[in-house]
């Protein structure tokens, strides 16, 4: 029991971890810039990014080209810019931890 109880715990805390590098990646590459978690700033918030996206199958990929090479008018007029500092698997990583967003 001690030892489930551990792993348990020990799975929480990479989870935990995993989110909290993924907010860090987002810092990292100034998505912090535009976007919050919960709040709109430039761009939309996560949350309702990761609401509107929902259930859709081409999410992921959908948003990992947005993220690449930037995209307009879905949030407003505001255009997102390209990000060239950040690679295809960042990309995918930063649209993952979007989603999961609630």
């Amino acid at each position: 029991m001690k030892r489930s109880l551990l792993v348990f715990l020990a799975a929480g805390a990479l989870v935990s971890n995993a989110a909290m590098a993924n907010a860090d990646l987002a810092k990292a590459k100034n998505c912090m810039a535009c976007h919050a978690v919960a709040n709109k700033v430039v761009g939309p918030a996560f949350k309702d990014v990761a609401a509107k996206y929902a259930g859709q199958k081409d999410a992921e990929d959908k948003l990992t080209q947005k993220v690449l090479k930037g995209g307009s008018g879905v949030w407003g007029p505001v255009p997102m810019p390209a990000n060239t500092q950040v690679n295809e698997a960042e990309a995918r990583t930063l649209v993952k931890w979007v989603l999961s967003q609630k």
